[in-house]
């Protein structure tokens, strides 16, 4: 079963995805198919900013899907992601929404990390996702990874975040000149997605009685 993911279920899944990022929950949804329901906090009943105080994306992810399950008692997942550019220690890692401060601005934080850039010759960088599931009043985590490099400009108009300044190992287009099926070959979302999507195929197939 764990090795043909694309068979369909004859059940449906719900989870409910802890994020208010509409551009999450279609990249999510796309790889879900129609086996598994996705539904965001607001439609949990959830109208509220969860804090993500911690230094890593594993803390993060764990905080924001242990908080949905406290409130609705669902099946419910989180994502944290991070851009991890090497020639700068990690950063912006955790930090990656913030990196220009309060309140989230994609565009200042895609200017800063430009602008850190300017004298590095290594562009190489990583998307790095993380995904907390919590099933039963346990947790899950899931990992994916897409290596690339920032350019020196921005460019494209399609995605969001950083996708204008990275540019994956495989391809000469940023995430931001890509269409979602482009850049679904490559994301880091998509890889772990898929791994959380094979696992609850697996566990409620072991659980379905």
């Amino acid at each position: 079963f764990m090795d043909q993911p694309s068979k369909h279920l004859s059940y449906m899944i719900q989870l409910v995805f802890a994020t208010s990022n509409k551009n999450k929950v279609a990249e999510i949804n796309k790889v879900a198919g129609n086996d598994i329901e996705i539904i965001t906090m607001s439609e949990a009943g959830i109208d509220t900013d969860i804090p993500e105080p911690h230094p890593t994306l594993e803390q993060n992810a764990f905080t924001k899907s242990s908080f949905v399950y406290r409130h609705t008692g669902k099946w419910c997942f989180s994502e944290d992601t991070g851009l991890e550019v090497f020639t700068l220690h990690g950063e912006p890692g955790v930090k990656s929404a913030r990196y220009a401060g309060e309140p989230s601005d994609p565009q200042k934080n895609m200017e800063l990390l430009l602008k850190k850039m300017q004298e590095k010759e290594d562009r190489s960088a990583q998307f790095r996702t993380v995904i907390s599931l919590i099933l039963h009043n346990v947790e899950y985590q899931f990992e994916g990874i897409c290596k690339g490099k920032i350019t020196f400009e921005p460019r494209g108009d399609h995605g969001f975040g950083y996708d204008p300044v990275f540019i994956p190992e495989g391809s000469e287009k940023t995430f931001a000149e890509m269409q979602m099926e482009e850049k679904n070959i490559f994301s880091h979302r998509k890889k772990a997605t898929e791994k959380l999507i094979r696992f609850l195929k697996e566990f409620y197939g072991k659980n379905a009685d």
